[in-house]
């Protein structure tokens, strides 16, 4: 799907032939390219980002105790948007990806050094933190953008601030598909810790949980992953939210279960959610955070407003 027709017997005949090297009929050149060249790569990319941000969704929930939380709550994305900026502060003169991943790490950092101070770490802290990180990043950011001269990478900032998919290449996903992998094994391997930490403060400490210890490592993994989505994708909000809640209603708060259908049902949302950006206006490519946020706010608002809603323990 999108601004460019293509047959659906060409699009299979064009898989088969660089999967398999099977050779059928005459192919367009032009309609070639952008199958495996184009579609193929942002399809892979827009699975890989959506499964991500869905893991990072059900994992920051369970760490901080908190049903609205999404990977975005620690300041991660307005880190990696100041990456994005200063990169072009700097000279580089277009959005650079590894700029975002170090401004990730970096509000990551501060974050826990905040978190941390006197010693303890609570979720309600790690909110907090993340809260002030945040705003702060996010003021350095748009200072940057107001003095920058360069017309071209200002443009480019907003629509990679929109979260957008065009970045999608066949250089750049297989970082991003390993990744998103190992960060999925790791998580699945902690699903009995993090339920633990579902149920609370003191009941994961009264079954011999390391709060502290796990919290760090978790943030530490889910600030690397958040930071290597956004450095490909942009910011693109609300699917670490909505998605959790939609796997947790089809299958339970156990993370055995909850992480892998979250991982498939946030990939097969970006995917369709990508679809319609690119096909709802002729000739026109919406940035996908877009739709993200208004399928997402009112979807946040119904979880607010349902009483008989549980999570957790609570």
């Amino acid at each position: 799907m999108g601004a460019v027709r293509i047959p659906v017997e060409t699009t299979w005949a064009v898989l088969l032939r660089h999967l398999f090297g099977q050779s059928g009929r005459s192919i367009p050149v032009s309609m070639e390219q952008i199958v495996w060249q184009i579609r193929v790569p942002r399809i892979i990319l827009g699975f890989l980002a959506g499964s991500g941000l869905a893991l990072c969704g059900c994992v920051m929930q369970a760490v901080v105790q908190n049903p609205m939380a999404d990977p975005y709550i620690l300041g991660v994305s307005a880190g990696a948007t100041l990456g994005a900026t200063g990169s072009l502060f700097l000279g580089v003169g277009v959005v650079s990806g590894f700029w975002a991943f170090l401004g990730a790490g970096l509000a990551c950092f501060l974050v826990l050094a905040l978190a941390s101070a006197d010693g303890k770490t609570t979720s309600v802290k790690l909110i907090l933190a993340g809260m002030i990180v945040n705003a702060l990043l996010t003021a350095f950011s748009n200072f940057i953008i107001a003095v920058a001269g360069n017309s071209d990478g200002v443009l480019s900032i907003k629509f990679w601030t929109m979260g957008a998919l065009t970045r999608a290449g066949w250089k750049n996903i297989g970082l991003i598909a390993v990744i998103v992998a190992l960060a999925a094994l790791y998580f699945m391997s902690q699903a009995r810790t993090l339920d633990g930490l579902l149920l609370g403060e003191e009941a994961a400490v009264t079954i011999g949980i390391d709060t502290f210890r796990c919290r760090l490592a978790y943030l530490l993994v889910l600030s690397l992953l958040t930071g290597a989505l956004i450095s490909a994708c942009g910011t693109i909000g609300f699917v670490g939210l909505i998605i959790p809640h939609l796997a947790r209603a089809l299958v339970g708060t156990a993370h055995r279960r909850l992480l892998p259908v979250a991982a498939l049902s946030g990939g097969l949302f970006m995917l369709w959610v990508d679809a319609l950006a690119r096909s709802l206006l002729p000739n026109t490519e919406l940035p996908v955070g877009i739709f993200t946020a208004l399928i997402g706010a009112p979807f946040f608002v119904y979880v607010m407003v349902r009483k008989r809603y549980g999570f957790g323990g609570k």
